[in-house]
């Protein structure tokens, strides 16, 4: 499927923001669509299943699609391709944050650029 990717370097190493984009206790703080978010088993891997709660307070239910560690996952909201996540390192304590928005959601890609600034602002906090 393709996608926009909406993108930001951040100043602080990938392992950092690799671990605000995979810690559900996190979510809410960078998403600005986000309430709470669990994850079954506490592990996110290919499979792992969880709810979502959106600031409307809808609590939707996501699978997770794929991961490759440290650098990008995917997931299904309520069987529907979702949002892509990665972070790519740019140096020792640098690195681009990105987005991929499914094209039929493109102006998602205005909220998720939101979360890259929140993102950001965790990360060098």
């Amino acid at each position: 499927m393709r996608r926009l990717w909406v993108e930001r370097d951040i100043e602080a190493p990938a392992a950092v923001v690799w671990d605000l984009l995979t810690d559900t206790a996190c979510w809410a703080a960078w998403g600005p669509s986000v309430r709470g978010a669990e994850l079954d088993g506490g592990v996110l891997v290919p499979g792992a299943t969880g709810t979502v709660e959106t600031v409307g307070g809808v609590t939707l239910s996501f699978v997770i699609t794929s991961v490759v560690e440290g650098s990008s996952w995917s997931w299904d909201v309520e069987g529907v391709a979702a949002t892509d996540h990665r972070v790519l390192p740019l140096g020792d304590d640098r690195c681009r944050a990105g987005f991929g928005v499914p094209w039929l959601v493109a102006p998602y890609g205005a909220v998720c650029a939101l979360a890259l600034r929140r993102l950001d602002a965790l990360a060098t906090g």
